[in-house]
Order: structure tokens, then sequence, then C-alpha cells
């Protein structure tokens, strides 16, 4: 095979995809369904590669505008590209386009994808070796309906699920104390037990509420402020003995320099859809590494070429040892683009070892199980 691998096609498709519940956080709910970006590239040898972009609105952007990216301001650059030379074309798009890191997360998992097929290797082998073969699930108790979520968590419980996130702030405190309160009555401490607040409690008050909070032992609180607010978020982690992660403040590699430098957190969210990729997460651990933040493997809305990406990109990063929350396509989304999901075994997802993200697109999948909003 030439060892070109020039990009000769590219295919952006917006698609809108069920849920099967809704999901209630403090930046903004979801429900009903949830829109991502697909692109595949295609090389002039036949070799294909397979992106998502999946933003949020309160994150990065619109899918909409995803697509609009994609189509119009970075295909000319991406077309005629060599697939090998990943960081060339990354450093390409951001001289062409701010932000739309979404985006840009999309086209390099492609390419990394044709490079994995190519090669005959897993994209982890490309991004430095596994240092793991599973990384611990978490899933989000998000439901408005929170005796729903107690169904789901004693289903997930019984089959190795372990660790779970609380969405609190967009209830009553003494409500969010409530369902603590019941999650550990019930499960004690069979759960690893995690609080998001994703940034819903003003500065003012914030230190009362999580004092109670810790009361239950969360293995860590996450955004309880708002992001700009990175002295406050400093000074509850240096008063609460429950560690401080942070996502919504911790974007890309510069925002870890400045966690750091305030002590703003002891931990860190990595997402390829706030960092615009896989290399530029590794970038932004290296930073945590050094000062020993553990960092978390986060998601927004992803299907499985996202996840696959994630899972990847985590069996290969040593220190994000918090495990994922790449629950969406089992648990939230009700049917996915792939022919088969990314599995998860005794509550871990399983790094697939096939080559490229290691796995397969079904076209029939992206038309039976979502709705094709546009296509180019």
């Amino acid at each position: 095979m030439s060892r070109d691998l020039i990009i000769e096609h590219l295919r952006v498709v917006l698609i809108e995809s069920p849920i099967r519940m809704a999901r209630r956080q403090g930046v903004g709910d979801v429900g009903g369904t949830v829109k991502r970006v697909l692109l595949r590239l295609t090389t002039r040898e036949g070799v294909v590669g397979w992106g998502e972009a999946a933003p949020w609105e309160v994150f990065t952007g619109t899918a909409e505008g995803a697509f609009a990216a994609l189509d119009r301001t970075l295909r000319p650059l991406i077309l005629g590209h060599p697939a090998r030379r990943i960081r060339a074309l990354a450093a390409g798009l951001d001289r062409a386009l701010v932000g739309h890191t979404d985006a840009k997360a999309a086209v390099e998992m492609a390419l990394f994808d044709i490079v994995g097929h190519a090669a005959g290797l897993p994209v982890a082998d490309l991004l430095g070796g596994r240092v793991r073969d599973a990384i611990p699930l978490s899933f989000s108790i998000a439901d408005p309906d929170f005796d729903a979520d107690l169904a789901r968590m004693r289903a997930m419980t019984a089959q190795g699920h372990r660790l779970f996130k609380v969405k609190t702030g967009v209830r009553p405190h003494a409500e969010d104390v409530a369902h603590l309160a019941a999650i550990r009555s019930e499960f004690g401490d069979g759960v690893d037990l995690r609080v998001d607040y994703n940034q819903a409690l003003a500065p003012f008050g914030a230190l009362a509420r999580l004092r109670d909070v810790e009361a239950f032992r969360p293995t860590f609180i996450e955004q309880p402020v708002p992001r700009r607010h990175l002295d406050a978020l400093a000074a509850l982690t240096a008063a609460l003995d429950t560690p401080i992660l942070a996502d919504e403040s911790c974007f890309d590699a510069a925002d870890v320099m400045e966690v750091v430098r305030r002590q703003a957190a002891d931990a860190v969210s990595v997402k390829l859809m706030k960092c615009g990729g896989m290399l530029r997460a590794q970038a932004l651990m290296a930073i945590a590494d050094t000062a020993g933040l553990p960092g978390y493997g986060g998601t927004l809305w992803e299907g499985g070429i996202a996840l696959a990406a994630g899972t990847q990109m985590i069996a290969a990063t040593p220190g994000i040892t918090l495990g994922c929350e790449f629950y969406m396509p089992h648990h939230v989304l009700t049917e996915d683009v792939l022919e088969a999901p990314v599995p998860v075994r005794d509550g871990a997802v399983v790094v697939p070892d096939g080559p490229g993200l290691g796995i397969r697109v079904s076209e029939a999948a992206i038309r039976q199980n979502a709705r094709i909003l546009a296509e180019a």
C-alpha cells in the first residue's frame, strides 16, 4: 500500500438520535434527542476512517456549527492532505478556524483510524501503547425521576458496576442531600460515589453546601462553581477534605496550567470535545501528571465512534486513573451507528483490539437508527 494515504473524499452527516431518558444537570437539560456529526474520510487507496463531533451548546457549540465547520471551512484543508501528517493538519485547522474543538477532534480521530487500519494497529498503539485494557465505567445519575435512576443502579450494580456520579445543584439542596443519603443507605460503600454540580452553585454559600455533601464520602466533587470563578474553586479546594475535580474550568493544556498555578483543583476532567482531540488530551495530561493531578474521562453526548476514540486515548494515557463516563451508547442512546458496541464487561469499558479505532460503522445503522438532518 502507498505510504501517502492522501485524503481524497470527505463525507459529513448531521444526525439526530433518540435517547431513553431525560438528563437534568447544572448547565443544561437534555431530553428526547441529541445531535451529532459523523465524519468519514477516504484515501486514494480506499482506506476509510471515521470521526465524530458531539458538541453541546453549553460547552463547545452546536452540532449545526460543527457540520458547517467541517463542510465549508475545513474541507479544503483536509482534502489532498496526507493522513499520516496528523499534527501538521491540526496546526493548519487551527490557523484557519478558531474554536470548534469538537469538529477538529472528529478530523483527528478519522485520521488516526485511517493510519491504524493502514498499519494494522489499534490507535492506542499509535499513541504510545496501552497501560490498561479496561476502564472503569461511571454512570451519571441525572434523570429527573430519581426512583428510575435508583432502579438503574440496582440493575447495574448486579452487573458489576461500581462508579456512579450524581448530578447535583439543579434541585433544592435538601433534595440533593436526601438523594445522596438514599444511595448510601441502599448501597453503602459498595459503590464509588461522585458528585457533579456542572457549575450550578454560586460561590457565595457554596462551602456550607459542600460540607453537607462531604458527609456522604464522595470520591470527588466536580465543578461546583462557574468556570470563571477559579479563585472560588481554589478556596473550596483548600477548605474541603474531598478532592475537587475541574471540568468546565479545564478545557485545554493552558487551562490546566492555570488550575495548577492557582491550586484550584485536585483532579481534571479530560474530554476530546473540549480539548480538540487525543493528542491534545495527552498534552493536557502531561501537565496534570507533572502536578500530580489525576484525570477522569469525561463525555458530552458522544456515540460509539467518539467514545471508541476516547477509550483508545485513555488506554494509552497513564494519568487518567479515575475511570470514564462513556455510557451513552449502552444506557442512553436507543441505537447507535456501530455494527457492534464497544464492549462493557464487569463494570468497565473494554478497549477494542482491532486496527484503528477498533469499530465498524454500519451505513444501515446510520439510516435506520438516527434521523439524518443534513449530509454533504
